[in-house]
């Protein structure tokens, strides 16, 4: 397809800019503070985090199936973080640069005042025998606390909720499927682990192809999440501080939501 045609299908479910009415409070909060976190999402499960000097990239995929018609994310990065080996969620060759592949489970000490853990889950809904394991990342960049869920898809033991903590941003596979959360099972998660903002992932949407997809659309988790305020707006990045989760201000989406929790 045409290049214009795949940055169409980037820009259709891209979460991003705050709501109106929402800029000058959080330009008040940015001012206090020049910790920020830039959040992109890339198609699929994979996003950017860019803030304290540090870029990661998260579930690098190849174009096939649900994400036949998005760009490769081949962006450069400092760390690159896979929550699996399968090709939506670990196509981590020919990456630019040279960076520090994370594909296991465990703590990784990146220097003497920044980790990265890797929380092992299962994949399906089989205790992991159909697709084996899962990763959850959980880091704090630029003063936010980050927890990506991957591809998880069976329930959350008690011994994996203490792990996870509490996150101030939760990513958390929506769109179902053979091996990842049903809209239903999402929202038990989100209830479970209560964030301050969830980042809905790995849905269905223009760039699958045909019937290859077997994910639902994003609507199916956001008629579930009607209690919760859900703004919507058009871009591929947001940018997010600790003062602004703690003030309240809220994030807003487009088909990738952004859900501003209490």
């Amino acid at each position: 397809m045409k290049r214009r045609q795949l940055i169409r299908y980037a820009k259709v479910a891209l979460f991003a800019s705050l709501g109106t009415g929402f800029v000058s409070q959080f330009q008040s909060s940015q001012a206090q503070t020049d910790r920020t976190l830039s959040v992109r999402w890339l198609g699929h499960t994979s996003f950017l985090f860019t803030g304290d000097g540090r870029q990661i990239l998260v579930n690098p995929f190849r174009t096939l199936g649900c994400t036949a018609n998005y760009r490769r994310p081949n962006v450069k990065a400092e760390l690159v973080l896979a929550s699996s080996r399968l090709l939506d969620e670990g196509a981590v060759e020919g990456l630019p640069g040279n960076p520090k592949l994370l594909l296991e489970p465990g703590i990784y000490p990146i220097s003497s005042n920044f980790q990265i853990q890797a929380i092992r889950t299962d994949h399906d809904r089989l205790g992991g025998r159909r697709f084996g394991d899962n990763l959850a990342w959980k880091w704090t960049q630029a003063g936010v606390n980050i927890l990506h869920l991957g591809g998880a898809a069976a329930p959350l033991t008690l011994e994996q909720k203490i792990l996870m903590g509490r996150p101030d941003i939760l990513l958390v596979p929506v769109g179902g499927g053979v091996k990842a959360y049903a809209p239903e099972e999402a929202k038990a998660v989100v209830q479970a682990l209560s964030p301050k903002l969830v980042i809905p992932t790995h849905y269905r949407t223009q760039a699958a192809a045909g019937n290859a997809c077997d994910l639902v659309p994003l609507d199916a988790f956001l008629s579930l999440m009607k209690e919760t305020p859900i703004q919507r707006d058009q871009d591929d990045s947001i940018v997010i501080t600790p003062a602004g989760l703690q003030s309240g201000t809220r994030y807003s989406g487009v088909e990738l939501s952004v859900l501003d929790l209490p």
